[in-house]
């Protein structure tokens, strides 16, 4: 999975799932020991001695958690008719619902028990308010400079250079938009027909071929590349609600055809889909 796919909310979550697993070998309950009795002989139990509490607690906590960032790799998988994601919020708000009775039912409760009540806490914070918060929606790691910085200083875009395959916008970006995007099947997808070996001067048939190959696209619309500021679906084109992707920050996409707002976009692995929300994208 693409860290930058990852959002602040996910760091939240990710660091509050450690702080549980963590809080499973402290002490789960207290005791005060009687003066002039050497209490350093009697083990306090932790978590790992009671199975019902550290299922129902503390594991069940630390797997929705890895259900919630799964999801973000695999979107539209479902477990028992709920999206992965949906259901890793589900087991987090189990997880607080009986860390607060079994904390209220416990007469001593030791630094496990509390800690672990408060990393849930902060778990279910992370997993439902972080898809509405807009400083939780906020990439983790921030985006790479915008490729129109590069213009002029001889620099080139982010994840650019000589020789790298799809999923980049290559040095002629010029080229790109002056000539028509297409062209024969044996040059590759996405890439303009210069790209691809101009023919020797003089020789007209080879000349007219890159020209017979590629028809420019409909209407007036020009392929162009663009990148996502934050992580974003990618629905497919038959209406389907489920995503088939997601466009992760930091990588270069290809943008081949507009419906309205929208655009239909290309993956690095041939996929194509409809990008519903194209506010904030860079054009490369």
């Amino acid at each position: 999975m693409n860290i930058r796919s990852l959002t602040r909310g996910d760091g939240v979550v990710i660091g509050a799932a450690v702080v549980l697993f963590i809080a499973s070998f402290l002490d789960f309950s207290s005791y005060d020991c009687p003066q002039g009795v050497d209490c350093s002989r009697f083990d306090s139990p932790n978590a790992w001695d009671s199975l019902g509490l550290l299922m129902s607690v503390f594991l069940a906590g630390v797997i929705g958690a890895a259900l919630l960032i799964v999801s973000r790799a695999m979107p539209g998988r479902k477990v028992v008719g709920l999206d992965l994601g949906q259901f890793g919020a589900a087991l987090t708000v189990f997880a607080l619902w009986t860390a607060f009775w079994t904390i209220l039912d416990v007469s001593n409760a030791g630094a496990g028990l509390i800690l672990g009540l408060l990393a849930t806490i902060v778990l279910v914070a992370g997993a439902v308010a972080g898809p509405m918060i807009p400083a939780l929606k906020a990439p983790l790691v921030s985006s790479p400079s915008s490729p129109a910085q590069g213009v002029g200083t001889g620099q080139t875009p982010y994840g650019a250079g000589p020789g790298q395959g799809y999923g980049f916008p290559a040095g002629q970006q010029q080229q790109q938009q002056q000539q028509p995007y297409g062209g024969q099947q044996s040059q590759g997808y996405g890439y303009p027909a210069q790209q691809q070996g101009r023919p020797a001067q003089g020789d007209p048939a080879q000349t007219q071929q890159p020209a017979q190959g590629g028809a420019a696209p409909a209407g007036d619309f020009t392929p162009f590349w663009f990148a996502v500021p934050v992580a974003r679906p990618l629905y497919g084109e038959d209406g389907s609600p489920n995503p088939i992707a997601e466009l992760a920050p930091g990588t270069w996409y290809l943008a081949v055809e507009q419906r309205g707002q929208s655009l239909i976009a290309q993956t690095q692995d041939g996929r194509r889909g409809v990008l519903q929300d194209t506010t904030g994208i860079q054009r490369g």
